[in-house]
């Protein structure tokens, strides 16, 4: 890891005691030497800290995480990552061979130690001693009403199988139909009606692994992106592929295999020579990268960023120069949004708009102008709590951040909701004015039912928030929203997704025991 070239040393002054004053027991004026230590000690532990977890990401400041959560979930990773090893840790913990070799591979845990165990002990330290008893709370908001009167609320089972794993929605409008991923390697195609008597599925694909994304060309067959492992994983078993049984005369099918971990994709013709080009999200884990293929060949790679986490692309022209741009959500440790500046000939230049703590859990942001002024504002969810960290974390909720009509952007707007995982800007109720569907993937035990909140605009950044009973029969991965029975409003699709039986149990003794695939909920108007 890099080290902090320069920086701000911290002085402490300790103040200046007379010999008579020892020897007399005379402590007016006499400096707290305990106390004095313990401060001295914490400066040092923090400046180690700021060195070495800055060289990474932003530093990470310690009242984000309780004190027990810093200490036995997040410091031992990183003191791994450090060469720091503690007796009876595996850096591998257990996982498959395939895995194993994988990480081993990549040689993120090395095997001498960055610094030295005494000063990894200061950093454990200042965590220790300065970090909140317990998590703090969230801000307080309006009260959620837990009541839809827009939408009327139904249930769809598209298998016998009892846990729902649902890993992507997406909807054609070309067709008017929803294709429903399945971890089970399956895509459902339902019709636009959503019946609950299972009319409205037309027909199911079985492909390699879980799909995560899809797009709908033009005159062409949908295109598939296959996960790879669905769980983290450093394996390179992810695909893109056209959806199709057999291949039209004259087109020529997608199949691009061995992607890392990819998570989504988008397409646009980048660098002007009249054919599509796409960017893929290679989330990985420990590796990964953004980058994209020139007309969709992999032998024409070109690699923007060589990190793990990249989420979430939109291609557009940023800044109004006939060029398409690329704006990406980075997860992971070096949590970020860029905008990758097209400068003509394939070639880019980032420019960082946005930036996180490594604990913010980045899940998911999309363009939407709120301020009607012609220019995209980002609506943003971090939620994101499969990690060493998986508390209730007080930052986690929906986020606004205007443009100032040069794409520099600041937070204007925050819902607090644990575990956000995604949220979509419509204007649902028909009035002018855009409203936001939030889905929280990690949402609290205490109060399933706000695993998903519809706000409602009330004008100059001001939302009601409501929920629905329903909304506790799930954990909502995914969220697609879109006029699926062609009746003039926008409508909401939210798939769930249990990855134990465990998960099932917690809710099943709440009193939950209906846990439907899909919940559809369905706009009924003003």
């Amino acid at each position: 890891m890099a080290v902090i070239k320069s920086g701000l040393l911290l002085f402490i002054s300790l103040g200046v005691v007379s010999f008579a004053d020892i020897e007399t027991n005379n402590t007016i004026g006499k400096p707290d030497r305990k106390k004095a230590e313990t401060s001295d000690s914490t400066a040092a532990g923090k400046q180690l800290a700021v060195r070495y977890c800055s060289s990474c990401h932003l530093f990470p400041e310690p009242e984000l995480l309780d004190r027990k959560t810093w200490v036995t979930g997040v410091l031992p990773n990183m003191g791994m990552r450090l060469g720091i090893k503690q007796p009876g840790q595996d850096t591998l913990r257990a996982r498959s061979p395939e895995e194993e070799k994988a990480v081993s591979q990549l040689n993120i845990y090395p095997n001498t130690p960055a610094l030295s165990k005494a000063d990894w002990e200061k950093i454990v330290s200042y965590y220790e001693r300065t970090a909140p008893e317990e998590p703090l709370p969230q801000k307080s908001y309006s009260p959620v009403t837990n009541h839809l009167s827009l939408f009327k609320v139904k249930e769809l089972a598209l298998s016998d199988n009892p846990v729902p794993q649902t890993t992507m929605l997406k909807y054609d409008r070309n067709t008017a139909q929803l294709y429903v991923g399945d971890a089970r390697n399956t895509v459902y195609v339902l019709d636009g009606k959503l019946q609950q008597d299972g009319t409205s599925r037309k027909d199911s694909w079985l492909v390699d692994t879980p799909p995560t994304d899809m797009d709908f060309p033009k005159n062409a067959a949908p295109r598939v992106l296959t996960v790879g492992v669905f769980s983290p994983s450093d394996q390179q078993l992810g695909r893109l592929m056209t959806l199709e049984r057999s291949a039209k005369a004259g087109s020529v099918p997608v199949d691009i295999r061995e992607l890392p971990r990819p998570v989504q994709f988008a397409s646009g013709d980048l660098n002007a020579d009249g054919k599509e080009d796409v960017v893929i999200c290679g989330f990985g884990n420990n590796a990964g990268k953004l980058f994209w293929y020139d007309g969709f060949e992999p032998a024409k790679e070109h690699v923007l960023k060589a990190f793990p986490g990249a989420r979430k692309v939109e291609i557009a022209d940023f800044n109004g120069d006939k060029k398409l741009d690329i704006m990406v959500l980075m997860a992971q440790a070096r949590e970020e949004i860029s905008i990758f500046y097209n400068q003509g000939n394939g070639k880019f230049n980032e420019k960082t708009v946005l930036r996180f703590s490594p604990l913010f859990g980045s899940s998911y942001f999309e363009l939407a102008d709120f301020n009607k002024d012609g220019f995209p504002d980002i609506l943003l969810a971090n939620g994101d709590n499969w990690d060493y960290s998986a508390i209730n974390k007080n930052y986690h909720g929906v986020r606004i951040y205007l443009n100032d009509r040069k794409n520099n952007f600041k937070e204007a707007w925050f819902y607090p909701m644990y575990g956000a995982s995604k949220a979509v800007a419509r204007d649902f109720d028909n009035d002018g004015d855009l409203d936001i569907a939030a889905t929280s993937f990690y949402s609290s035990l205490a109060q399933p039912e706000q695993g998903f909140i519809y706000l409602v605009n009330e004008g100059k950044l001001t939302f009601k928030p409501f929920s629905t009973p329903e909304a506790a029969y799930g954990k909502w991965l995914t969220m697609e929203a879109a006029d699926f029975d062609q009746d003039g409003d926008i409508d909401i699709v939210l798939g769930s997704y249990f990855h134990t039986v465990g998960e099932m149990t917690q809710l099943l003794f709440k009193g939950i025991t209906s846990f439907p695939q899909l919940l559809v909920l369905e706009n009924q108007g003003k």
